[in-house]
């Protein structure tokens, strides 16, 4: 819900996440403004257009099986999102990952091995990091700033520094259900 909220002010500009679990959706951070680099255990993908729906309940499946549903906008077979290891990382949202990454001026890793690659190398591209994670990481002699504590705290202290009090009580905005990537206002 913080990078949520940091990116509706615009204070995050992109997430990218090996997370399959659909919380950032479920916290309002719209699709435009992340990568789901592992796939999302809650989304479907048209198989012609590409338009994703994001559920309330596991689709089910794994390495991009039909799941017995078509998409409302083309009438294509709809997939199964989640990646299998030996699966490729889903093209378009790697190369977005790179893109944001090559542009940022920071990146954040929060709560991350950094040892998953080609993700694990995704912040070396940045002109600096910071690493917010209790354990050591492969990254640590190259980022600018290591943050040995839980994420929770310190995304509570950075919220709280940053004049947002009360954030967590705020309703966050309503769930994405449906997205197609050609409606993204951020392509690169």
């Amino acid at each position: 819900r913080a990078i949520s909220k940091l990116a509706q002010v615009g204070k995050v500009k992109y997430c990218i996440t090996q997370n399959v679990d659909g919380l950032h959706r479920r916290a309002g951070l719209g699709r435009e403004h992340h990568a789901a680099l592992h796939g999302c255990a809650f989304t479907e993908k048209c198989h012609r257009c590409d338009t994703e729906y994001f559920r309330d309940k596991d689709v089910g499946g794994m390495s991009f099986r039909p799941t017995g549903k078509f998409c409302e906008l083309c009438d294509g077979k709809l997939h199964d999102t989640l990646l299998d290891w030996e699966d490729a990382l889903p093209e378009q949202d790697l190369k977005r990952a790179e893109y944001e990454c090559d542009r940022s001026d920071l990146v954040i890793c929060l709560g991350t091995s950094l040892r998953i690659e080609p993700v694990g190398s995704l912040p070396l591209r940045a002109k600096r990091f910071v690493i917010i994670n209790l354990q050591e990481t492969p990254k640590d002699t190259d980022a600018a700033m290591i943050i040995k504590a839980s994420v929770d705290d310190v995304m509570d202290s950075l919220m709280e520094a940053l004049g947002y009090r009360g954030w967590k009580e705020e309703t966050p905005p309503p769930i994405q259900r449906v997205w197609t990537p050609s409606s993204s206002p951020r392509k690169p």
